[in-house]
């Protein structure tokens, strides 16, 4: 059974919900116009918001940060995605010399040894990566939902509290609301979707989930051992402080 055949099922407000999305993108790119970007994951979440920025034909780049250690399927997605994206879409790397040095010092797979060396690889792989995407940004989109975890419960649609503004145009969408517009849209989405992979980061760090487990509940699972399994997130949305519901989130709900 597919990801499509299993999830796309639509909230009874979906049409309002796309409306909202769709009008907060248009106004994002108004108001930023080429000083913001989308950051994707090629996850299902982000080839929809990369598919609303296509079909409405939005002034709006694309990023992919490629790590080193995505999936082949993830790989394959990425290339297809590049060649069909109105849209631009520029893919960034780490730096080689920092990898080459963290991978001989710790080896391949420090980040199974402890929680300091697993976010050390991160902020190598996708931080400082992610620096380089967002240079000379005022504003960047991304697909947070309030569903996939605890930490994320209150993620707003419009978050000003940081220096540069964040999009989460689907804040407010249901699993099934993603897998809906895939389905009606045709959406391309990466395989590993249909085995139960919901979140979908490097390979190492990722696996499938069973019926009932939290969305990310497969991202660095083997931290239950070293710290309780607390720490979920690599650090690109990671806050300090709530975040707060913006007037434009209330602007763009109405």
């Amino acid at each position: 059974m597919s990801a499509i055949d299993l999830h796309a099922r639509p909230s009874k407000d979906f049409a309002a919900k796309l409306a909202q999305t769709q009008a907060l993108l248009k106004q994002a790119a108004q108001d930023y116009a080429t000083r913001i970007t989308q950051a994707s994951s090629l996850g299902a979440e982000d080839m929809v918001i990369s598919h609303l920025i296509n079909s409405l034909q939005l002034d709006i780049g694309i990023f992919v940060l490629e790590t080193g250690r995505l999936h082949a399927q993830t790989l394959e997605l990425l290339d297809s995605f590049k060649a069909a994206s109105r849209a631009p879409v520029t893919v960034y790397t780490p730096a080689n010399e920092s990898v080459v040095q963290f991978v001989a010092r710790e080896g391949n797979d420090a980040m199974f040894k402890s929680i300091a060396l697993r976010k050390e690889c991160c902020n190598i792989r996708k931080m400082e990566p992610l620096a380089r995407a967002l240079e000379g940004k005022d504003a960047w989109i991304t697909g947070l939902r309030r569903e996939q975890s605890g930490a994320r419960a209150d993620v707003p649609l419009v978050d000003n509290s940081e220096p540069r503004t964040k999009f989460n145009p689907l804040a407010n969408w249901t699993w099934g609301d993603v897998w809906h517009y895939i389905s009606q849209n045709q959406v391309a989405y990466n395989p590993l979707h249909d085995q139960f992979f919901p979140s979908i980061g490097c390979e190492p760090c990722t696996r499938a989930i069973s019926l009932g487990e939290d969305f990310r509940s497969g991202r660095w699972w083997w931290e239950a051992e070293l710290e309780g399994g607390s720490a979920k997130e690599c650090g690109l949305h990671v806050k300090a402080t709530p975040l707060p519901v913006s007037s434009l989130s209330e602007k763009t709900s109405a």
